[in-house]
């Protein structure tokens, strides 16, 4: 990348070339050893003469801010560069939103702990590469060849793959122009919120539940308010009755592992018929189960067009792919377009060429029970050290057959809070995450969210023994 000096008005031209360079090496956007421009380049882009250019840097050489290299050119001295500051953001008048002023800045990505024991990742190895290598070369080169810009609802053909894997997989009856692709859950949910959301509208969330969907609908000038969930799920006797949109994970409660219950499903329906209310479902890991079938779908069940089915790949798949969908009712299609279009014009087109192609070659399937049977595997660990192992004394399972992960309630006489039990695991190299970080509100009973997907089945338990001497002994 060649450096670029910008001049302008009657001052010197010489002393504003000087300056602009002198300033790059000291602050280290011109780091020790970098090669300046030549005088001719350099002259051409500023449109000064190129005299100009090598009277600046003739005083650069002789304040010892560069060194010249006979037949190679000019480079900045080392021992005269300052350090490399961070960089920072011009100060400035403007502020944004109160919702956005009031939101909390994104904690940075830690270094990945010698155990991940954090819920809702999936474990990498596990992705099927050479398959998926192989499609998104082949895909790629089409998509070069073709060129031009693509349809903002995604992919023809992996809209048409969802679909019928919606049908075979979860008996939801939908065609490809119900199905928009998105980038990840997270975009489904941001377009969602921009369709239907108003400034101070309620938002009813579970509580705990996700708290990514709590900042957005925040972020959005929405009122969001925590719904408690018991073993049968959300509590709809609970709902806020001015609630726009309900937002829920009927088939795996995040974070608690529970299903909405078949009574509660018509119950949730009813309500949103009787109060003209949204529903979202979010199905973002029902692939994975290790018991019983799953309910039928809230989508399925919906016969007056209130709920939005919300899906991902990120746990399937790997989140970095970030691709995601949701299926919508008719009349929310086209201004769930509109959004999409406003939003990032369209998609990846050969990574959803390829999602595409892997789900209609049945390579999605055997990836789901090559990776299942080896999720089934920790999760049944984990289960029995909650069970009569090292974990039972102090934690209390909530019952889940799904999922990568498990919650557990401290029992009442452990002696210590989950906070507590989450630094020292920290410390000894285990990250784990507590319920309360789920909440809105301080739990009354905290607890540990336990998460299997990232941690390989063979370091599974060294792990939880190290967990439980955080516990009292």
């Amino acid at each position: 990348m060649s450096f670029q000096v910008h001049v302008a008005g009657p001052d010197d031209l010489v002393v504003q070339v000087y300056r602009q360079l002198r300033e790059a090496i000291l602050d280290g956007r011109l780091r020790p050893g970098e090669r300046l421009p030549a005088t001719r380049e350099l002259a051409r882009s500023a449109a000064v003469s190129r005299n100009t250019v090598s009277t600046a840097y003739e005083r650069l050489l002789a304040e010892g801010f560069v060194t010249a290299r006979v037949g190679s050119g000019t480079y900045v001295d080392g021992t005269a560069a300052g350090p490399r500051p961070a960089a920072t953001a011009p100060g400035g008048i403007l502020r944004p939103r109160r919702a956005w002023r009031d939101l909390p800045l994104p904690a940075p990505e830690p270094p990945l702990p010698r155990y991940d024991l954090r819920p809702d990742a999936p474990d990498a190895t596990l992705f099927p590469l050479p398959s998926w290598r192989r499609l998104v070369t082949r895909e790629l080169r089409a998509a070069t060849l073709a060129g031009g810009r693509a349809d903002p609802a995604g992919h023809p053909a992996l809209r048409a793959a969802v679909a019928r894997w919606l049908g075979i997989s979860r008996s939801i009856r939908t065609g490809p122009d119900a199905v928009l692709i998105t980038h990840g859950a997270q975009q489904a949910l941001d377009l969602i919120g921009r369709v239907l959301v108003e400034p101070g509208d309620v938002v009813a969330v579970e509580e705990p539940g996700y708290p990514p969907v709590h900042r957005l609908f925040r972020s959005l000038g929405a009122t969001v308010v925590g719904v408690p969930v018991d073993a049968e799920g959300l509590v709809v006797d609970a709902l806020p009755a001015a609630a726009r949109i309900v937002y829920t994970t009927p088939s795996h409660q995040f974070p608690m592992g529970v299903p909405l219950s078949p009574a509660r499903r018509r119950a949730l329906l009813a309500w949103a018929d009787r109060h003209h209310s949204a529903i979202i479902e979010d199905d973002y890991d029902s692939e994975f189960r290790f018991r019983k079938r799953p309910l039928e779908p809230l989508q399925s069940l919906d016969g007056s067009g209130r709920v939005i089915y919300v899906g991902t790949f990120s746990k399937t798949m790997l989140p970095a792919l970030r691709l995601g969908f949701l299926v919508a009712p008719a009349t929310l299609g086209p201004a769930l377009l509109h959004a999409r279009q406003v939003c990032d014009l369209y998609g990846s087109t050969h990574t959803e060429a390829a999602m595409a192609a892997f789900l209609e070659e049945g390579l999605f399937a055997r990836h789901l029970r090559t990776a299942t049977r080896a999720y089934g595997a920790r999760h049944a660990l984990l289960l029995d050290a909650l069970g009569d192992g090292p974990l039972s004394r102090w934690l209390a399972p909530v019952v889940s057959v799904a999922g990568l992960h498990l919650s557990a309630h401290l029992r009442p006489d452990a002696g210590v809070d989950a906070a507590t039990v989450a630094a020292r695991a920290a410390r000894a190299g285990v990250a784990v995450q507590t319920l309360g970080e789920f909440c809105l509100t301080p739990p009354a009973r905290d607890g540990l969210v336990l998460g299997f997907g990232a941690i390989p089945t063979d370091r599974l338990p060294e792990a939880l023994r190290l967990l439980a001497r955080c516990l009292p002994g």
